[in-house]
């Protein structure tokens, strides 16, 4: 059984989202994620709270060759945090050569109202799909509380991360290597069900209530890119299908519909990271 990691800190499921094929500049930024550039800690917070808005950390980041693709915030109900409230960054370094077609990007969140501390995750973009993938246990969050050397220490922990991408390449490749027959497809789409709709009740009769799609819908390509049989392509028609929704179904009650797309940052991420998991338990159950 597989359970969804759970991220240090959440998003309202209203957050605003803005990703570009270039880095963002700060005044993009700034429209899509104004906490970033908040003026000082909120009100709620002591004077040990060593406030350093992510603006600064994040042009520290810059001077080191890291830049920003995207950005999100997510909202607040609470009169007055609006300003203050969680924010996440995805970065990639100067460094990287692209001649993959994914780039392993480092997810930077954080918030000045005490809800997060700053946490760095690592993650890689697909260009084909434009899907921000998520790496499972490959590589340890990082998280900095809000005390002592801020900046030094986020700049250091995205170094961190930057080194151990060369192990993700490794466990990428060895997805795209390894082949999978259709039943084990298919069983890594109903453990993807699971992921995504959970315990959909029980009807009267004592039997649970299906999912609105089916396994085999899962593992359905959108693009010719994403046709065949290895566990990277599985996974990433899963993960498309899963995140991006869209796909007909039926509701408990026979309704047709159409699947949501996650539009929750939190969700998101928390369901990219139990895929990347399962596909790492796919391939090393096959090696």
């Amino acid at each position: 059984m597989y359970s969804t990691p759970t991220l240090a800190t959440r998003f309202a499921r209203n957050a605003r989202v803005l990703r570009t094929d270039a880095p963002l500049s700060e005044d993009q930024m700034r429209c899509a994620a104004p906490s970033v550039f908040a003026e000082g800690k909120h009100a709620s917070r002591s004077e040990r709270y060593t406030y350093i808005p992510t603006i600064e950390v994040l042009r520290g980041l810059r001077k080191e060759g890291f830049e920003p693709f995207m950005v999100a915030q997510g909202q607040s109900r609470v009169e007055g945090k609006a300003e203050f409230t969680k924010h996440m960054i995805r970065m990639r370094h100067a460094g990287q050569v692209l001649t993959r077609p994914e780039a392993n990007e480092i997810i930077l969140i954080n918030s000045h109202d005490g809800a997060s501390s700053y946490q760095m995750l690592a993650g890689m973009f697909r260009f084909v799909c434009c899907n921000g993938l998520v790496v499972g246990e490959v590589v340890e969050d990082i998280r900095i509380p809000h005390k002592g050397n801020i900046k030094g220490e986020v700049i250091e922990g995205a170094f961190r991360v930057l080194d151990e991408f060369e192990a993700v390449n490794e466990h990428t490749e060895a997805m795209k290597a390894l082949q999978l027959q259709p039943p084990e497809e298919i069983a890594f789409a109903t453990a993807a069900l699971a992921l995504r709709f959970g315990e959909r009740g029980v009807e009267e009769t004592g039997g649970h209530r299906p999912a609105p799609v089916t396994a085999g819908q899962l593992i359905e390509a959108r693009r010719p890119e994403d046709i065949g049989h290895s566990l990277w392509t599985t996974f990433q028609r899963v993960q498309e299908n899963v995140i991006r929704g869209g796909q007909p179904g039926r509701s408990a009650q026979g309704r047709r519909l159409q699947t949501r797309p996650v539009g929750s940052i939190d969700r998101g991420v928390s369901l990219n990271r139990a895929l990347w998991m399962l596909a790492e338990e796919m391939r090393r159950l096959k090696s």
